[in-house]
């Protein structure tokens, strides 16, 4: 699939553009300059050929310095890659001597380039175009990315960069691969996890907390199957929110989560759980989303935590003190080794493979039954819950990791109190693991006379013909 690039000097309105042909509100737009910094991918389809399309951060100043580097080196990479550049100016500032020199530095790149002259909002904006001619481009396209005007005449001219295609013989799998989200609080190692789990230096990575302000997406793998990576914002409490451009970072983290199959939900090995780790945790838990704990840093760790009895009881209490994910699994790992990075792969394939399985019926009413006999649910005024019959609910077009649905019959769906469902779902996973994913319990009332009119083969006696009385 072809491959655009969209670069420029900070705050020209690449990310307001990037999301104009993306169809959808990915990169964070801000008056801000240099609020983005990592590159961020997504696809067009608003043409008659799909393409790729590349938002970068802004090249050639530095409004945000501590990372104008890895920006500019970023950018830089998006560029080898490129099969056209969308070059982005502002139309209402005018010609600057820094789009002069980005214009001398894509000539030198050899690569197909579409000057793209944003921010004329209003067709009396439109002479302001002439002014850039100069630069020397063939393809010079005035837009407004916020209002939309142009795109058309846009898409026209990217398609003449790439040169002739054959509609629709590019076009991408329709089935999205299930999304992976790297989720934590900041600096405990979320851009140096996705860099090792992709083998290469994709997301920037800094000791400076938030660092990470977009949700970055990248395709891999783990064990030869597709999958989508995002490495996340770092999400702070509210009340520790700098500026709104944290406050949309950390929108855009828990806007993933929602849409997340899997979350990795990163935790320093040196602090521990902390009481952030435990609120976004409970973010994942509401989510009803299938987790897994990464513990990272773990090369940090004193000789005595890392000894065998000592490394047990120390897993134990991170268990314990996120003991409302009972049943996420908790890997020990090591970004900037790579200890452990492969455990945490076979853990996601693991979950995977569980989420196919069923738990069969009879089965399934013999671990109620078992469980019931064995502690009764508590009263609830006069009233004790019933569980009549059970069932394990197949999807007709299920996403992978998707939590594992039951269907019970009750007497009474409120007699059901959440401390003994989860004592249900812990006897459901003596007998079926089920390992980071969660378990959802759907009750439906059913009057306990139709219990008793059952019979051994499972159909209703036959009803004895009605008498009239004489």
């Amino acid at each position: 699939m072809k491959k655009a690039v969209l670069v420029g000097r900070p705050n020209v309105g690449k990310s307001a553009l990037f999301n104009r042909l993306a169809g959808r509100r990915i990169s964070i737009v801000h008056d801000q300059p240099g609020v983005t910094r990592d590159r961020i991918e997504a696809l067009c389809s608003l043409g008659r050929v799909p393409f790729g399309i590349v938002d970068t951060g802004g090249i050639g100043a530095s409004p945000d310095p501590d990372f104008a580097e890895a920006t500019h080196r970023a950018a830089d990479d998006a560029l080898e890659g490129a099969d056209a550049v969308l070059f982005v100016v502002d139309g209402k500032d005018g010609l600057l001597p820094l789009d002069t020199e980005l214009a001398a530095k894509l000539r030198r790149a050899s690569r197909p380039v579409v000057l793209v002259v944003n921010k004329l909002d209003d067709p009396k904006h439109d002479d302001l175009e002439g002014e850039f001619l100069q630069l020397g481009f063939d393809r010079v396209v005035g837009i407004s990315a916020v209002h939309g005007r142009g795109t058309d005449d846009l898409l026209s001219a990217v398609g003449e960069a790439f040169g002739a295609q054959e509609p629709g013989s590019e076009l991408p799998e329709t089935k999205i691969p299930p999304r992976i989200v790297i989720i934590g609080r900041p600096n405990v190692g979320k851009s140096s996890l996705t860099n090792a789990l992709l083998g290469r230096d994709r997301a920037i990575v800094s000791d400076i907390a938030g660092t990470t302000r977009d949700a970055v997406e990248v395709p891999c793998e783990f064990g030869g199957r597709p999958y989508l990576l995002l490495d996340t914002a770092g999400i702070r409490h509210r009340s520790r929110h700098n500026t709104s451009v944290e406050v949309f970072s950390v929108m855009r983290s828990e806007e993933a989560i929602r849409m997340a199959d899997v979350c990795v939900l990163v935790i320093d090995a040196q602090s521990g759980v902390t009481e952030q780790d435990k609120r976004i945790a409970g973010l994942i838990q509401k989510s009803r989303k299938a987790v897994v704990i990464a513990v990272n840093k773990a090369d940090l760790l004193d000789a005595d935590s890392t000894r065998r009895e000592g490394l047990k009881e120390q897993l134990a209490a991170w268990q314990s003190q996120l003991f409302f994910l009972p049943y996420a699994p908790l890997v020990l790992l090591s970004a900037k080794t790579g200890d452990n990075l492969k455990r945490l792969g076979t853990t996601v394939e693991k979950m995977r493979q569980h989420a196919t399985r069923r738990l069969g019926t009879g089965e399934l009413n013999r671990v109620f039954r078992d469980a019931m006999t064995l502690h009764p649910p508590p009263m609830r005024g006069t009233r004790r819950l019933k569980v009549f019959y059970a069932t394990q609910l197949e999807e007709s077009a299920p996403r992978p990791f998707a939590p594992v649905k039951f269907l019970l019959f009750v007497n009474a769906p409120g007699l059901l109190t959440p401390t003994y469902e989860t004592y249900l779902a812990a006897q459901v996973r003596r007998v079926r693991e089920y390992p980071g994913l969660p378990l959802i319990f759907e009750l439906r009332a059913r009057p306990e006379s139709e219990k008793r009119v059952r019979t051994r083969g499972g159909k209703r006696p036959a009803k004895r013909p009605a008498t009239k009385r004489r």
